[in-house]
């Protein structure tokens, strides 16, 4: 039995999951997730980042990305993420937001660092963004300039861009916690907390992996405003991991079935896999869907370091509840 019993996946605070996706994934299900990574570019040089595999390296092009998105669609998408590298960097993102939007998608979120003019986020919002997924990693611009690679100003640049979009549309802050930061994580939480963000995604980086102790200690009134944040910090106050598998965890991995990371030319089981160098469970192509239930039925997440060590919270859970409501099913 869980020591710790797993919550209606809706009052996590990630819109893409839900008690009822969990109760029916499947091949045949919808796409609930999909996250397209369109470059490896990046002009921030975060020392946590590890860059992409060097098979998933330069743009990618126009026809294969909408190639991509388009078989998406097809498959019923609902939430779709654009990251990289800096996907402000990939001349065709706009056109590829307003496809989704064309085509009904619910969510289309960016994942940046926030360093791209003001008015181009602005115009991607018009264009059908309405989640703004930004790297805040630090409260104050020294060390947010070191966090970025050294990058004098960047950190101010940022910080603007997250004050003036926060009014307009879905804005989270993420924040990768490392030895360099750690000691003034409640103070870089309530930095961001200031800017009038939307929600607030904490995590120790894969190398760091330490719990987040201190953040326990964060207001309630802060809490109660960010689901996701008082999720993290519940499991934090409990000495629950952010990172990596429990005993008790399901050896199998359901997220896979109607969720997708893509880059270059690969899918990979998920988007945590492909920043740890995992290999992809195979190339882009209308199998995509069979290949990636072959695997669920076939791969040990116990026996997988990737998985073992990095998996996280909020898909630990997914997963548990997931084989959970399918093992139900099945009786």
């Amino acid at each position: 039995m869980r020591e710790h019993p797993i919550p209606p996946l809706e009052d996590i605070g990630f819109y893409t999951l839900s008690d009822y996706r969990a109760s029916q994934c499947s091949i045949s299900s919808p796409m609930w997730r999909c996250e397209l990574l369109l470059t490896h570019r990046c002009n921030f040089h975060c020392p946590y980042c590890r860059g992409l595999r060097k098979d998933c390296s330069g743009d990618m092009p126009l026809s294969a990305a909408i190639s991509v998105v388009d078989y998406w669609i097809q498959d019923g998408l609902r939430n779709v993420r654009f990251s990289g590298g800096e996907p402000t960097l990939y001349p065709y993102l706009p056109d590829l937001v307003q496809r989704c939007r064309d085509n009904n998608v619910e969510h289309i979120a960016v994942s940046t660092n926030g360093s791209a003019p003001f008015s181009y986020y602005k115009n991607l919002i018009k264009a059908g963004v309405n989640d703004l997924s930004i790297s805040l990693d630090s409260g104050c611009c020294s060390i947010g300039d070191k966090m970025t690679g050294g990058i004098v100003g960047s950190w101010d640049k940022v910080v603007a861009n997250i004050r003036k979009l926060s009014p307009l549309t879905y804005i989270s802050v993420g924040m990768v916690f490392t030895e360099a930061n750690f000691d003034t994580c409640i103070e870089d939480v309530m930095f961001a907390y200031s800017l009038g963000v939307s929600d607030i995604r904490v995590i120790p980086s894969a190398q760091y992996n330490k719990a987040l102790f201190k953040l326990g200690d964060l207001p309630l009134e802060v809490l109660e405003k960010y689901p996701i944040l008082k999720y993290r910090v519940g499991h934090i106050r409990t000495q629950v991991p952010v990172r990596g598998l429990q005993l008790e965890d399901t050896h199998r991995c359901p997220l896979v079935l109607d969720d997708m990371a893509i880059a270059g030319k690969w899918h990979f089981p998920c988007i945590i896999y492909l920043r740890e160098g995992g290999n992809p469970i195979g190339k882009i192509s209308p199998k995509m869907r069979q290949e990636r239930e072959s695997w669920y039925k076939t791969h040990d997440t116990h026996t997988d370091k990737i998985c073992s060590a990095n998996c996280l919270d909020v898909c630990r859970d997914y997963n548990n509840k997931a084989e959970a409501k399918k093992i139900v099913r099945e009786k």
